[in-house]
């Protein structure tokens, strides 16, 4: 199976957000999304998550076409996302905080509370499972977000940044969580990220937009080596 856009645009008001574009995500698989600040990588993600509908084009689960489906049906089939700002909620635990995004998709309390309680395990931070997210460094809170995304065992996950704001060691250690997430959950990534290190080292494709536009698609070989590429977005960190 595999979720896909197909000639997606979106126009706000007469601008151009997003032109023609084609993003083809596998299960098992980790695909990087990157480009310049305004290139529409966050549209795109919107789209592919049913927080946008395409003015032209359409998104595609499988053979199935999400035209008509509300924002909340993308979740229910297994379309997963975090966003830049983690969004917990404050003055919740860290556990409430995947708990209650597990009751939401149709677990009861008791299988919630044991969801929450492995998926923290697996992310490292099970000891912080009573501790409110209003306190967590930010770090921390990525890593909640993600627990948040694996609840019910999408069959996607859309990761907006989550290596923002974080240090090289940090960085290291989410790559090799990231690493892990299609072989222990059955699910393909899709990494959106300005961090063109991490990018690199975890992605067996990359797909680069530039207003709005493709630029490029390819091998992290193929886009390094891309001039348009190197001059619009890499520039000196393709050297």
């Amino acid at each position: 199976m595999r979720l896909a856009t197909e000639a997606v645009s979106v126009s706000f008001e007469g601008l151009r957000a997003l032109s023609d574009v084609t993003l083809s995500i596998g299960k098992g698989e980790i695909i990087g999304l990157i480009g310049p600040n305004g290139a529409g990588k966050t549209t795109l993600v919107n789209c592919l998550t049913g927080f946008q509908k395409p003015s032209a084009g359409r998104v595609t689960l499988g053979i199935r076409d999400t035209a008509q489906w509300k924002t909340a049906k993308f979740r229910q089939a297994g379309i997963a996302r975090t966003f830049q700002g983690g969004r917990l909620f404050r003055d919740m635990t860290v556990q409430q905080n995947v708990e209650v995004t597990a009751v939401a998709l149709g677990l009861s309390r008791r299988a919630a509370a044991h969801e929450a309680a492995l998926l923290l395990d697996w992310m490292g931070i099970g000891h912080l499972r009573g501790q409110l997210a209003s306190t967590l460094p930010y770090t921390d809170e990525r890593r909640v977000a993600i627990a948040r995304g694996l609840v019910r065992s999408p069959d996607f996950l859309l990761l907006d940044e989550p290596a923002a704001g974080m240090s090289d060691h940090e960085c290291e250690e989410l790559m090799s969580l990231v690493r892990s997430i299609p072989k222990d959950h059955g699910c393909g990534v899709l990494l959106i990220e300005h961090n063109v290190a991490v990018v690199l080292g975890l992605c067996a494709r990359i797909h680069v937009l530039d207003g709005g536009r493709t630029l490029a698609e390819g091998t992290p070989a193929d886009v390094r080596s891309n001039k348009s590429v190197i001059s619009a977005y890499l520039g000196a960190e393709a050297e």
